[in-house]
């Protein structure tokens, strides 16, 4: 007979014991579902750098399911070891003469774009051009006062494409140094160009990286050396050491060219072209041009350890000593630059060469996203593919506003929400654009490459759009969700034939001040477009070229930077959009409106209509007035 079953009590204690026993069986699968879903996210960004903190503050500004992957411990650990020589060349302007932050900013190289005033380089340190360590300071505290979601020690080893383990639509997997896995729906790859170009160069093994290369400057004492690349890595390093070494040879596939005869900031900069004083002075340090690519030169080490560089056929080199090119170095310094690093991506997803700086960068489109991968994009340094050589992209006070626009495209593509705009009536129009063109720093710093664009509506209002990217305008509804139209848009430029390697920039008629002649202006000024309609592409014309518009006028140049004077900026532009909208474009004091409806019925200026006739007048003490004189106007939005 079996025995009867009786219910079973358990004490609490009993009861905390077998809790805790189910427990620990279930927390492996618990910590993994629970990881699994921590590693999900709808935005991912590798890098955390300037420009991967950079969009890392919009998408969280924008409250977005986004987080940064940085595999170094700290933010910005680039800076950590370049430049070599830790000084940068960015410029740190602390004063401008102007209260205005937006103003300010075309003088900053430096700062990160964010709501928090404390976060300027100015606030850091007073130097000119900022020791590096004092950068990594920066961006540490950018990341930290801002909360930014950064994942560190997570070096991103292999990105894929496929779908999720659910078979849910294809997304992004990146795999870290430990096999752990994060997927994200948009990618956005901020890893910069760290990976040393080495030159295909015979017997390049023979020189030294500037990555790894030497600091002491008594290894150089009384050697022979030669600096391999002519860009700012090697007239820094030539710097550092021209007290020390005997002889410095310098060499490059090209020819020198300084940054203030191109206008490229990325060319030799004042602060490093020491070693052009030296050559040109006589005093025993040297300049040549050697295509040192493939096949065309050689690097050769005789029994004695003596280095040679020769552009002759290798049949030369048996016997170095009867080479035309038979001076002895006893060091050669690689200072060649970097590239962007395609081989974290597996072949679904690779990026395919720019045809832009020799492969150093991937091939993307106007809207940052990668050519034939959707949804991965490019940000910081490696959007300069879309300006090389032009503008301002490859640097921090570029980068930050692609940054911006990039971030304004993905809001408007996966988010819904429209690039941010501006609604006013035609005839606010001219005076809003002078005043943009008088503080905007984003096309002050990107000039050629993001653009104002004031779109026009047929009921005499306008959306005015900040900062566009000028090749995206044919597509502009998908660039940003707003319609096409007839447009305005102004850019900045400098004079077709003033830039440029060996140009004289400081000749004696290099200014224009006649506003008649503004288009023959050299230094940058403001450019201002109008189409009826926007073509439909930018196909045959050159890089940074608008196509041929309906309607245009270039602002003449400023000494100062200041177009608001009258008669040379303030009439001509009014009159380009008289031209444009046909009508009468001057401000009038309600008395006269008045007036003129008395004596001219509905025929009246616009600013009239527009204004007065909708009851859009101040008032100010006993007088009622609408916006008087564009002069007036001006100077209390230039006040504001």
């Amino acid at each position: 007979m079996p025995f009867p079953l009786r219910p079973v009590t358990l004490s609490a204690r009993a009861m905390e014991v077998r809790v805790l026993l189910v427990l620990s069986f279930l927390s492996p699968f618990i910590v993994r579902e629970t990881l699994s879903r921590n590693n999900v996210h709808k935005y991912c960004v590798i890098g955390a750098g300037p420009g991967g903190l950079q969009i890392g503050y919009f998408l969280d500004r924008a409250g977005r399911d986004y987080i940064i992957f940085e595999k170094n411990t700290t933010a910005g650990s680039f800076f950590t070891h370049y430049p070599r020589h830790r000084t940068l060349i960015s410029i740190n302007k602390r004063h401008t003469g102007s209260k205005n932050r937006e103003f300010s900013f075309r003088h900053d190289w430096n700062s990160l774009i964010s709501d928090d005033p404390t976060l300027f380089l100015k606030h850091y340190t007073d130097e000119y051009f900022p020791v590096a360590d004092v950068y990594v300071r920066y961006l540490q505290d950018y990341a930290e006062q801002l909360q930014l979601k950064i994942q560190y020690e997570t070096e991103i080893k292999e990105v894929d494409k496929g779908p999720d383990e659910e078979g849910a639509d294809s997304c992004f997997h990146l795999k870290d140094q430990n096999g752990v896995v994060y997927r994200c729906d948009i990618l956005i790859v901020s890893t910069g160009l760290w990976v040393p170009h080495v030159p295909d160069i015979q017997g390049i093994e023979h020189a030294q990286g500037y990555e790894s290369m030497s600091l002491d400057r008594r290894d150089y004492e009384g050697k022979r050396v030669l600096i391999i690349g002519r860009g700012n890595a090697g007239f820094e390093t030539g710097n550092h050491i021209v007290g020390n070494a005997a002889y410095i040879h310098m060499t490059a596939r090209s020819r020198i060219k300084l940054a203030y005869q191109t206008h490229y900031v990325g060319d030799v900069r004042a602060i490093n072209n020491q070693m052009i004083d030296t050559y040109q002075l006589k005093s025993l340090d040297g300049q040549f041009e050697l295509f040192t690519g493939a096949g065309t030169a050689y690097i050769a080490k005789d029994s004695k350890g003596n280095l040679f560089l020769s552009p002759m056929d290798k049949s030369f080199l048996d016997d170095v000593e009867t080479s035309i090119f038979s001076f002895k170095y006893d060091t050669i310094l690689r200072c060649t630059g970097f590239m962007f690093d395609f081989s974290i991506f597996n072949d679904s997803v690779r990026p395919r060469y720019s045809d832009a700086g020799q492969k150093k960068f991937p091939l993307i489109q106007p809207t940052y996203e990668v050519s034939g991968v959707p949804d991965m994009f490019i940000g910081g340094i490696a959007t300069h593919s879309l300006d090389y050589k032009r503008s301002a992209g490859g640097f921090i006070h570029g980068y930050r506003y692609t940054a911006r626009a990039l971030n304004r495209h993905l809001e408007w593509k996966y988010e819904g929400v429209p690039w941010p705009s501006v609604s006013m009536l035609s005839t606010d129009l001219p005076n809003y654009m002078i005043k943009r063109i008088n503080e905007a720093s984003g096309p002050y710093q990107m000039f050629g490459v993001l653009a104002d664009v004031a779109l026009l509506r047929d009921n005499g209002t306008v959306v005015y759009l900040e900062e566009v990217p000028v090749q995206s305008l044919p597509a502009i509804h998908e660039m940003t969700g707003h319609k096409p139209g007839r447009m305005v848009i102004w850019d900045f430029e400098y004079g077709p034939d003033y830039s440029g390697p060996g140009e004289d920039v400081l000749r004696e008629d290099r200014a224009i001040g006649d506003p008649f002649q503004g288009d023959n202006s050299n230094f940058l000024h403001p450019v201002l477009y109008y189409y009826i309609s926007f073509p439909s592409s930018f196909k045959g014309l050159g890089k940074g070229k608008l196509p041929p518009p309906d309607l245009y006028h270039h602002i003449v140049e400023d000494f100062l930077t200041d177009w608001t004077q009258r008669t040379n900026h303030v009439i001509p532009v009014r009159r380009f959009f008289e031209a444009v909208f046909g009508a009468d474009l001057r401000s009038f004091f309600a008395q006269t409106c008045f007036q003129l409806i008395l004596t001219h019925g509905d025929n009246v200026p616009l600013f009239c209509q527009q204004h007065y006739l909708q009851g859009h007048s101040v008032s100010t003490g006993d007088e009622t007035i609408t916006f008087g004189p564009p002069e007036l106007f001006l100077d209390a939005v230039l006040a504001h």
